[in-house]
Protein backbone atom coordinates (compact mmCIF):
# COMPACT_ATOMS: atom_id res chain seq x y z
CA UNK A 1 0.00 0.00 0.00
CA UNK A 2 2.70 2.29 0.97
CA UNK A 3 4.35 2.33 -3.01
CA UNK A 4 1.28 3.86 -3.98
CA UNK A 5 0.62 6.37 -1.53
CA UNK A 6 3.41 9.39 -1.60
CA UNK A 7 2.15 11.75 1.23
CA UNK A 8 0.89 11.07 4.99
CA UNK A 9 -0.23 13.31 7.17
CA UNK A 10 -0.36 13.23 10.80
CA UNK A 11 -2.84 15.36 12.36
CA UNK A 12 -3.78 15.72 16.31
CA UNK A 13 -6.70 14.03 16.93
CA UNK A 14 -8.09 16.60 19.33
CA UNK A 15 -7.71 19.69 16.77
CA UNK A 16 -7.39 18.36 13.08
CA UNK A 17 -4.71 20.52 12.52
CA UNK A 18 -1.80 18.42 10.64
CA UNK A 19 1.64 18.49 12.55
CA UNK A 20 3.63 16.64 10.12
CA UNK A 21 3.75 16.11 6.51
CA UNK A 22 5.60 13.40 5.15
CA UNK A 23 6.27 12.78 1.35
CA UNK A 24 7.66 9.49 0.07
CA UNK A 25 9.25 10.24 -3.57
CA UNK A 26 11.08 8.50 -5.69
CA UNK A 27 14.52 8.37 -6.03
CA UNK A 28 18.02 6.98 -7.28
CA UNK A 29 20.20 6.32 -4.26
CA UNK A 30 20.96 9.84 -2.70
CA UNK A 31 19.39 11.35 -5.82
CA UNK A 32 16.11 12.99 -5.55
CA UNK A 33 13.49 12.01 -8.58
CA UNK A 34 10.83 14.82 -9.34
CA UNK A 35 7.72 12.95 -8.80
CA UNK A 36 6.20 15.16 -12.35
CA UNK A 37 9.15 15.15 -13.97
CA UNK A 38 11.68 12.61 -14.14
CA UNK A 39 14.32 14.60 -15.97
CA UNK A 40 14.21 16.60 -12.82
CA UNK A 41 17.29 15.13 -10.15
CA UNK A 42 18.76 16.96 -7.28
CA UNK A 43 21.32 15.49 -4.85
CA UNK A 44 19.52 15.28 -1.66
CA UNK A 45 22.43 17.19 0.25
CA UNK A 46 21.31 20.07 -1.89
CA UNK A 47 16.89 19.84 -1.59
CA UNK A 48 17.34 18.72 2.74
CA UNK A 49 18.26 22.05 4.58
CA UNK A 50 17.91 21.88 8.24
CA UNK A 51 16.96 24.42 11.06
CA UNK A 52 19.40 25.72 13.73
CA UNK A 53 17.81 22.39 16.06
CA UNK A 54 19.18 20.17 13.34
CA UNK A 55 15.70 19.61 11.96
CA UNK A 56 15.08 18.96 8.18
CA UNK A 57 13.35 20.01 5.95
CA UNK A 58 11.90 20.61 2.05
CA UNK A 59 14.01 23.60 0.56
CA UNK A 60 11.02 26.06 0.25
CA UNK A 61 11.76 25.98 -3.97
CA UNK A 62 10.44 22.60 -3.92
CA UNK A 63 7.83 22.82 -1.58
CA UNK A 64 6.10 26.02 -3.63
CA UNK A 65 6.72 23.76 -7.12
CA UNK A 66 4.54 20.95 -5.30
CA UNK A 67 2.28 23.59 -4.20
CA UNK A 68 2.07 25.13 -7.55
CA UNK A 69 -0.21 21.84 -9.38
CA UNK A 70 -3.27 22.98 -8.03
CA UNK A 71 -2.26 26.63 -7.22
CA UNK A 72 -5.54 27.05 -4.22
CA UNK A 73 -6.20 30.07 -2.49
CA UNK A 74 -4.08 28.66 0.25
CA UNK A 75 -1.07 27.67 -1.71
CA UNK A 76 -0.98 31.11 -3.26
CA UNK A 77 -0.82 32.70 0.36
CA UNK A 78 2.20 30.05 1.16
CA UNK A 79 4.17 31.36 -1.77
CA UNK A 80 3.16 35.30 -1.03
CA UNK A 81 4.57 34.08 2.44
CA UNK A 82 7.58 32.37 1.10
CA UNK A 83 8.97 33.55 -1.92
CA UNK A 84 10.06 37.36 0.19
CA UNK A 85 12.32 34.74 2.53
CA UNK A 86 14.14 32.53 -0.38
CA UNK A 87 17.20 33.70 -2.35
CA UNK A 88 17.25 35.19 -5.62
CA UNK A 89 19.13 31.82 -6.49
CA UNK A 90 16.27 29.71 -5.24
CA UNK A 91 13.86 32.20 -7.03
CA UNK A 92 15.54 31.42 -10.50
CA UNK A 93 15.88 27.83 -9.49
CA UNK A 94 11.86 27.69 -8.66
CA UNK A 95 11.14 30.20 -11.89
CA UNK A 96 12.66 27.36 -13.93
CA UNK A 97 10.69 24.57 -12.40
CA UNK A 98 7.72 25.77 -13.31
CA UNK A 99 8.84 26.82 -16.34
CA UNK A 100 9.69 23.63 -16.67
CA UNK A 101 6.47 21.42 -14.89
CA UNK A 102 3.45 24.33 -15.38
CA UNK A 103 4.43 26.54 -18.27
CA UNK A 104 2.55 29.82 -18.11
CA UNK A 105 2.20 29.34 -14.52
CA UNK A 106 0.79 32.67 -12.68
CA UNK A 107 3.76 32.66 -10.23
CA UNK A 108 6.50 33.06 -12.12
CA UNK A 109 5.45 36.76 -13.04
CA UNK A 110 5.88 37.53 -8.94
CA UNK A 111 9.82 35.10 -9.02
Amino acid sequence: MLAAVHQTWVRDPATGKCLLDVFREPHDGDVWICRRDEGIRLPYSEIIHHTQDGIPYLAPELVLLFKAKHARRKDRTDFDATVGRMTPAQRETLAELLDRVHPGHPWTADL
